[in-house]
């Protein structure tokens, strides 16, 4: 049987937690931030926990 592979793009964007939660980063914070105002890249910053709703969806693509 072969063994489930995992999606290459969903590695490099999701982690989990040693609880088990799925971490991810905030959107628009990629380039062009010369131009949006330090409070909105700060505000950004940190990683968000996944929704309840998405975290089984990623936890299948992560082969978790």
């Amino acid at each position: 049987m072969p063994k489930m592979k995992t999606h290459s793009g969903a590695k490099k964007r999701f982690r989990l937690t040693g609880s088990g939660k799925i971490v991810r980063r905030r959107a628009n914070r990629a380039h062009y931030n010369e131009h949006k105002p330090t409070t909105l890249t700060r505000r950004l910053a940190p990683d968000v926990v996944m929704s309840p709703s998405d975290t089984k969806k990623i936890k299948k693509l992560l082969a978790k």
